[in-house]
């Protein structure tokens, strides 16, 4: 558990297209100011998540509150109340631009929508451009002239020119040489000390995750199968998912490597996820109640979560 006060709180959440559930009964906090990293394997309900926070998709079961409000009920999920308090920033910003329309006419339509297209709120939008390193000559570019790096930056004014308390970053830094992936991480850092945002943070990037992140929450088939400080995910991960995951990292420290933790076999289809425990058939460690009973997510004295009957280091 985060010790911050919780801004959003997902509780039995389930998201299914048709007959494949991609988010099973998942229950998670968010604490006010923080940045959660959320990892998992491609297929394992990341985005699906991210989506459903955000309202763009809808949820089976559960509730998801934003400040204490149901964002499943009718009134919560009009889209104006929502975007003003949460935004998502796309894996691919270039394909989350309309091609149709200026820079300048992308940074106003949200504002257009919500008749508050202002004056002074242009001249904050022109100045979030200034802040954010781009030139205000981009304004009149339209999104296949922009770099990658540009294009993240335009989507995040976007997304800031609602004033939201929460973004969700859907694999921010996708597709960007380090260089810029730096960049764009220390103004995330700044933005978030400057206007007291808090961020979800969704990534392969294990070593992004490592560097922006306050906790991490590890998925697997649509479940939370550990959560904790990021110090002591990386440390000392007690899911023998997450320690494959880590272990299968590049690092350059050596000090840092650890024995290499091999998963094996594939991710099992989510139309048919295995009884008792979901990883069983990918475990090292697996035991015969592991294949009959599925281990429910259990907090230790310091507020890690792990969903696991035989955890590393006892857990």
């Amino acid at each position: 558990m985060t010790d911050r006060a919780a801004i959003l709180q997902m509780e039995s959440v389930v998201v299914r297209y048709g007959r494949l559930t991609a988010v099973d009964r998942l229950s998670l906090v968010v604490g006010d100011g923080e940045t959660l990293g959320l990892v998992g394997e491609s297929g394992c309900g990341k985005t699906s998540l991210a989506k459903a926070l955000v309202g763009l998709t809808p949820i089976d079961r559960g509730r998801i509150l934003l400040d204490g409000a149901d964002t499943s009920r009718g009134d919560a999920t009009k889209r104006g109340w929502l975007s003003q308090r949460i935004q998502l920033l796309f894996q691919d910003p270039v394909a989350s631009l309309s091609p149709r329309l200026s820079v300048r006419r992308l940074l106003q339509e949200p504002l257009r929508i919500r008749h508050a297209l202002t004056p002074q709120t242009w001249q904050e939008v022109r100045q979030l451009v200034v802040d954010l390193g781009l030139s205000e000559s981009l304004l009149q570019l339209y999104p296949h002239q922009l770099s990658g790096g540009q294009a993240r930056r335009v989507s995040l004014v976007r997304a800031l020119a609602m004033r939201p308390r929460i973004i969700v970053a859907d694999e921010p830094t996708a597709g960007l040489d380090l260089s810029v992936q730096g960049e764009l991480l220390n103004l995330l850092a700044q933005l978030q000390r400057r206007l007291g945002l808090t961020y979800v943070v969704v990534s392969h990037n294990l070593n992004v995750i490592g560097r922006i992140t306050d906790r991490v929450a590890v998925m697997y088939l649509g479940q939370i199968v550990e959560v904790g400080t990021t110090r002591r995910i990386f440390d000392r991960p007690a899911h023998h998912y997450t320690a494959g995951l880590i272990a299968a990292n590049p690092v350059l420290d050596r000090a840092r490597r650890r024995k290499r933790t091999v998963l094996q076999g594939e991710l099992p289809s989510p139309h048919d996820p295995p009884p008792g425990c979901r990883f069983h058939t990918r475990c090292p460690a697996v035991q015969e109640r592991c294949r009959l009973e599925e281990p429910a997510l259990r907090p230790d004295a310091a507020g890690h979560q792990v969903a696991c009957h035989f955890p590393l280091d006892g857990g």
